[in-house]
C-alpha cells in the first residue's frame, strides 16, 4: 500500500513572507508624493468654495477636481520656464498657442476664447518708493497677470514682481460663497485686486505731481526738466496699463454662455466702477504733467530770453566803450584832442559817463 504525500497546512504569514519575501505584518511604504516645480506658488483645490488642506501636485489636483462636483483646482505660478508651462498645458489640455502666450510677458489687458478656456490677461502694476525724483528714478513697476479658466481649473501665470497674488487668494478664500462660483471668482478677485493696486499707485503719482507742481512754481524754480520727463513717461506706462482694461472687463459683463455666472455679475460691476475711477485719476495726471512740463518749457524759455536781454545790455555797454577807444586809438595827426594834457582823463570820464548812462536805462527798462 503506498503512502499519500503528507501535505503540511501553510500558515497566512508564512504564504505572504514566502511569495512577498517579507512578514506579513511590515508596512508597506507610502508612495511618495510629487512636488511642485518651483515656478508653482500655490496649489489648491476648492470644494463648494472651501479649500481643502494641503498642496497637492498639479496634477494630482487636476484629477481631483475632476471626479468632485463643484470642485475646481487653482494653480498659480510666477515666471515659469518652457518646460513646466508645457508640462502644465499637456495636464491641463492648454493648446501651443496659449502656452506661448503664457512664456511671454508684456501683453495689452484682453479677453481671448480658446476653445473651452477663456484667457485673460491684466497688467500689474506697484509703486516704487524713492525719496527724491532723478531723470533716471523709477517710479512705476509693472508686469502682467494672466488667467486661464476652463471648466474645473483656473491657472494664474504671473510676470514681474509687482502684482503678487497671495493675499488675493487669502482674501477670496474668506468669501466661500463668491468662491463657491467656481473659477471665475478666482477672476474677479485677481481683476478686483489689480484695480485696487491701480487705485493705490495712483494715490502715490499724486503726491509725486503735487510735488513737482510745487518745484517748477516755486522762486528758485529748481525743476529739471529731465525729471519732469522721466516722470511723464512713467505715468505714460501706468496709462497703457490701466486704459486698456476697460473693454475687457465690459465684454465680461455680457450674458456670454462662456462667460461669469450670473452670480458674479455685480461683483464685476463693482470692478468696473471703481476701474472708471482709476481711469479718470490717471487720465487726469497725464494731462496735468503735461502742463506741468509745457509750463516749466515756457519758464526755460523766458529766462533764455533774459539771459539773452541781459547779454545784449552789457554787449552794448562795451561796445561803447570799445567804439570810443577806437575812436581815440587812430592817432591821426589832426585830431586836437592827441596834444590836449587832460584828454586821457576826458576819453575815461566819457567812456565811464556813457556806460553809467547806459546801465541806468537798461535796469529801468528790466533788461539787467
Amino acid at each position: 500500500m503506498d503512502q499519500q504525500p503528507v501535505r503540511t497546512r501553510m500558515r497566512l504569514p508564512e504564504l505572504v513572507t514566502r511569495l512577498l519575501g517579507r512578514p506579513a505584518d511590515a508596512q508597506v511604504p507610502a508612495p511618495r508624493r510629487r512636488a511642485n516645480p518651483d515656478a508653482v506658488v500655490d496649489c489648491a483645490v476648492y470644494v463648494n468654495g472651501h479649500r481643502e488642506p494641503g498642496r497637492p501636485h498639479y496634477a494630482d489636483a487636476y484629477a481631483r477636481a475632476r471626479r468632485g462636483r463643484n470642485t475646481f483646482v487653482w494653480l498659480g505660478l510666477h515666471d515659469p520656464g518652457a518646460a513646466v508651462m508645457a508640462a502644465v498645458g499637456r495636464t491641463f489640455g492648454l493648446d501651443e498657442f496659449a502656452v506661448g502666450q503664457a512664456l511671454a510677458d508684456g501683453h495689452r489687458p484682453t479677453v481671448q476664447r480658446h476653445g473651452d478656456v477663456t484667457l485673460l490677461v491684466l497688467r500689474t502694476a506697484g509703486y516704487v518708493a524713492h525719496h527724491e525724483l532723478t531723470d533716471t528714478s523709477e517710479v512705476i513697476d509693472t508686469g502682467d497677470v494672466m488667467v486661464f479658466l476652463g471648466d474645473r481649473f483656473v491657472i494664474t501665470v504671473r510676470h514681474g514682481a509687482a502684482g503678487a497674488l497671495t493675499p488675493v487668494r487669502e482674501e477670496i478664500q474668506g468669501r466661500p460663497a463668491v468662491l463657491a462660483e467656481g473659477p471665475w471668482a478666482v477672476a474677479y478677485a485677481v481683476c478686483s485686486r489689480m484695480v485696487d493696486l491701480y487705485l493705490e499707485v495712483a494715490g502715490h503719482v499724486e503726491r509725486d505731481l503735487e510735488r513737482a507742481e510745487e518745484t517748477v512754481f516755486a522762486r528758485d524754480r529748481s525743476a529739471d526738466i529731465q525729471q519732469l520727463y522721466q516722470l511723464k513717461r512713467e505715468v505714460v506706462e501706468f496709462k497703457r496699463a490701466v486704459l486698456p482694461l476697460q473693454a475687457p472687463l465690459r465684454s465680461l459683463l455680457e450674458q456670454r454662455p462662456d462667460g461669469p455666472p450670473r452670480g458674479l455679475h455685480r461683483w464685476f460691476a463693482d470692478v468696473d466702477a471703481r476701474l472708471a475711477r482709476a481711469v479718470d485719476r490717471v487720465a487726469a495726471y497725464d494731462d496735468l504733467l503735461t502742463s506741468i512740463v509745457q509750463s516749466r518749457l515756457a519758464q526755460l524759455t523766458v529766462e533764455q530770453n533774459n539771459d539773452m536781454r541781459k547779454i545784449a545790455a552789457w554787449a552794448a555797454i562795451a561796445a561803447t566803450q570799445t567804439g570810443i577807444a577806437g575812436i581815440y586809438g587812430m592817432n591821426f595827426a589832426n585830431m586836437p584832442e592827441l596834444g590836449w594834457r587832460y584828454g586821457y582823463f576826458a576819453a575815461l570820464g566819457l567812456m565811464a559817463a556813457v556806460a553809467f548812462l547806459l546801465h541806468r536805462l537798461f535796469r529801468r527798462s528790466g533788461w539787467l
